[in-house]
């Protein structure tokens, strides 16, 4: 469930991102700032220092993306929502700055694939059942 907060859009930067996707996979274990930098280097990303984790990690708090447990002299970072419910938001999020929902929903539906077409339909049919 997408949180109201004051804190701006709850779009995702890139970093911020890459971010989400190491603790979407860590799973409920989460991670140490220090597990990030490791695992982002590891992924093939840019070199951070953890200060710079720390800092995207606090923003994401705020965001209501994570939260973080005190572990010893550390923090432990987990995501607070999924990946889809995070997706979905976002999408919504769009949907939001259109005046003409209408237009801007079609041309979504006429852009994906027939497999996601069909998954559309099917969602659609479900919430209406």
């Amino acid at each position: 469930m997408a949180r109201a907060n004051d804190t701006g859009p709850r779009r995702l930067g890139e970093l911020e991102r890459s971010v989400m996707d190491a603790l979407w996979n860590a799973g409920a274990e989460g991670r140490t700032a220090q597990e990030l930098v490791e695992e982002l280097a590891r992924a093939g990303g840019p070199e951070l220092a953890q200060t710079t984790v720390l800092t995207v990690l606090d923003r994401l708090r705020r965001k209501d993306f994570v939260s973080r447990e005190r572990i010893g002299r550390s923090h432990r970072y987990r995501a607070t929502q999924g990946r889809e419910e995070v997706v979905a938001a976002s999408m919504v999020d769009v949907l939001r700055t259109t005046e003409d929902r209408r237009s801007a929903l079609v041309r979504f539906a006429g852009s994906v694939s027939p497999e996601e077409a069909a998954l559309l339909r099917a969602a659609l049919e479900e919430l209406e059942g």
